[in-house]
């Protein structure tokens, strides 16, 4: 019984200690494959020239969001009016709160539309 208990025992050790090994044996095999694929490239400009037009592409989107951002703060405006009215009309108790919440999104929605520009660095 006691043989068996030591045994079942021996077996979890040796097999986490081969787990280790193998996850040690898969890192020192597959790290240097990695530096050496960054050494070889030794000329960075098609990264360079990729990470520009990315930047260039998403700047043409810009003026686009800025629109979308604006027209979201319109609905939210409308509908946040319409339901300003229904509460008033039903008499419910927290009618500011809901105009504050209304008001809050659209000033959000358009300060975020005047920063968005700015984030991209795109003058305007």
């Amino acid at each position: 019984m006691r043989m068996k208990k030591l045994k079942k025992a021996m077996q979890r050790i040796v097999g986490a200690v081969l787990y280790k090994v193998a996850m040690l044996a898969l890192l020192l095999v597959s790290g240097p494959a990695a530096l050496m694929a960054q050494n070889t490239a030794g000329d960075y400009t098609a990264g360079t020239n990729a990470l520009t037009t990315v930047a260039e592409e998403i700047a043409k989107y810009v003026p686009i969001m800025v629109k979308l951002c604006y027209a979201i703060a319109g609905v939210v405006a409308i509908v946040g009016a319409i339901s300003v009215y229904i509460a008033m009309n039903n008499e419910e108790q927290d009618v500011k709160k809901k105009i504050m919440m209304v008001v809050g999104a659209c000033i959000f929605l358009i300060a975020a539309a005047q920063a968005l520009p700015l984030f991209f660095g795109i003058g305007g």
